[in-house]
């Protein structure tokens, strides 16, 4: 006899099996402030395989990009750090542009030139994460030298997530804590770094540790000195 029980068994196989068959897009990025989008600048350095994995899914992970890379002649890997920003680059033509924060980001939620933003010691940064797919692991968020793909003295973990980040049964659930994608950093003290633009990122950094996939996201900013009246750089 086929009861209720048999056909909870059947869907949940049919669901499995689908989900097996399906292909997996899509994992994280950072959705607010506004964080590095490929472009062609990307394309040039990292080889158009890697700048057209990264535009079809934006929230893909580290570890798929070094075979696409290794199989692209145009893949220039002194310029292109895929374990920096996934590759990729500051994109001139879009730090030309005007936008508004809507208070997400920037000082008071004020409006800069496109996705560079500008910032100051002490400043609170809004920060907001949109995950599609979770894999319970590690994370943080802090300020690296793009020049060398280090953490900036002063500038690690500002926030930081040991274990449990993105748990899978919290997640489907819908018990994820907010503060793992809604939250706010502190920018701290950095001694004259990162004043100009490109020098410095703001890296949203997830190691799914069963997966063993990596996630990154950049936001650009500048950090202004104190005196820097910031009225006065409103584009």
């Amino acid at each position: 006899m086929y009861g209720k029980k048999d056909c909870r068994r059947s869907i949940y196989i049919i669901s499995v099996l689908a989900n097996l068959t399906a292909p997996v897009s899509g994992h994280g990025y950072i959705a607010g402030p506004p964080a590095r989008r490929a472009g062609p600048v990307t394309s040039s350095v990292c080889g158009p395989l890697v700048a057209a994995d990264i535009l079809r899914d934006n929230t893909s992970h580290v570890e798929g990009l070094p075979e696409l890379a290794a199989r692209d002649p145009s893949y220039n890997s002194s310029a292109c750090d895929l374990w920096l920003c996934r590759g990729i680059q500051l994109e001139p033509e879009f730090t030309n542009t005007t936008h508004s924060n809507n208070g997400t980001n920037g000082t008071n939620g004020a409006g800069y030139g496109g996705d560079v933003q500008h910032y100051k010691s002490g400043e609170a940064v809004r920060v907001q994460i949109h995950l599609t797919i979770p894999h319970s692991g590690t994370a943080n968020v802090s300020i690296v030298d793009t020049a060398t793909n280090t953490v900036v003295p002063g500038g690690g973990l500002l926030a930081y997530w040991e274990r449990g980040y993105a748990n899978e049964k919290d997640y489907y659930g819908m018990r994820l804590p907010l503060n793992q994608t809604d939250f706010e950093i502190t920018m701290p003290e950095l001694g004259g770094r990162c004043e100009r633009q490109g020098e410095c990122v703001l890296q949203w950094w997830w190691f799914a540790k069963a997966a063993r996939q990596t996630y990154e996201s950049c936001v650009d900013f500048v950090m202004l000195p104190a005196w820097v009246n910031v009225d006065s750089i409103i584009a």
